[in-house]
């Protein structure tokens, strides 16, 4: 199992996250730019993963059998990822031109260093990241290491739906790969940029601060679209499935908007403002260029233009499909407004084009 290898054939991109698993399928069209062939999302309970762990592996495994059945395709290929908790990454030094199997011992010897584990006990891959910026001669690797069940649980969830895992990511290097054609768009094609990714989950928050192609800072936040769920059950006395469901379709009262999804909005704008604060106080930076929203609640109402309200700086929607052409198998608007919700699922799909 391999963390960073591809296959040119096409490839199914599955996220499998706490709220539930997002389907992305890429091609190209006839003139080689992206298209969207096949998207799709499957809702899972609470309480099927928790803390990146699958707890209740049939039903994830069913969830996943669906999605693939609702997507309509037929490829059996699937990238899958780790969640950045489960995967020690590690950049190292190593020298340039050696041998591969020679790379491979010397990536073995130093990954001894790192892992807590028995090297029998890890799926380890590396990835030749290029020539050492600092050291004349000398190469920078990314090594990747997981404990094997880990890896075993999201290869059984691909058999499980007839499908063969040939890709194991990792959730945050996905995300940052699909959010890179969006931050091409921004001014000077994000050059030089401070950029904040935010992924707003279901109970979690994830935020990555990048410049070209260096992660300044990485966080998690305790707080997601769960608790605006938690808000509805509470308010309105609906169970949580209810809340969930009124919550995707927009079928509630008419006062949820004043007394429910505006306070939310702004106390989310606020932790959005705290996360920043630590990013400042533990690094130089004192500002970001842009903030990027992604994940499932990126796109409620008004939060975008909150977050600008309270941190001073530009914020917007990540749409992952952004520039690809729409196959006729694509339901255009339902995929657009879904959008960011699918940016580690296309990360993974365009695995089959990049390294």
């Amino acid at each position: 199992m391999s963390f960073f290898s591809r296959e040119p054939a096409p490839l199914l991109g599955i996220d499998v996250s706490t709220s539930g698993v997002k389907l992305v399928e890429l091609g190209r069209n006839r003139a080689g730019a992206l298209a969207l062939e096949r998207c799709a999302i499957e809702p899972l309970e609470q309480g099927c993963i928790i803390d990146g762990n699958i707890e209740k592996f049939d039903d994830v495994a069913e969830a996943v059998r669906r999605a693939v059945r609702k997507s309509g395709s037929k490829t059996k290929n699937a990238a899958l990822a780790l969640p950045a908790a489960a995967v020690i990454t590690k950049k190292i030094i190593l020298p340039g031109g050696l041998p591969d199997k020679e790379l491979q011992v010397q990536v073995e010897s130093e990954a001894n260093q790192y892992i807590p584990f028995s090297l029998d006990e890890v799926s380890l891959d590396f990835f030749v990241l290029g020539p050492c910026s600092s050291s004349a001669g000398d190469i920078e690797v990314l090594i990747a290491a997981a404990r094997k069940e880990k890896v075993s649980d999201r290869q059984g969830l691909a058999e499980a739906a007839g499908l063969k895992a040939v890709v194991m990511d990792v959730e945050p290097y996905a995300a940052r790969l699909a959010v890179g054609r969006v931050i091409e768009t921004l001014p000077n094609r994000g050059i030089d940029s401070v950029v904040a990714l935010l992924e707003v989950g279901a109970l979690t928050t994830s935020m990555q601060i990048m410049r070209n192609d260096d992660v300044l800072y990485e966080r998690d936040q305790a707080f997601g679209g769960q608790q605006l769920t938690q808000l509805i059950v509470r308010r309105y006395g609906f169970s949580l499935e209810e809340a969930e469901v009124k919550k995707r379709s927009g079928e509630l009262p008419e006062d949820y908007v004043a007394t429910v999804l505006g306070p939310f909005v702004e106390s989310l704008a606020q932790e959005v403002g705290r996360a920043l604060q630590f990013f400042f106080t533990s690094t130089p930076h004192h500002k970001v260029d842009h903030i990027l929203l992604a994940g499932g609640s990126a796109a409620l109402p008004g939060l975008s233009e909150a977050i600008t309200r309270q941190t001073s700086f530009a914020c917007m929607v990540v749409n992952p499909f952004h520039a690809m052409e729409m196959t006729a198998t694509v339901q255009a608007r339902k995929s657009a407004r879904e959008a960011p919700a699918y940016l580690t699922s296309t990360g993974l799909a365009l695995r089959r084009y990049h390294p």
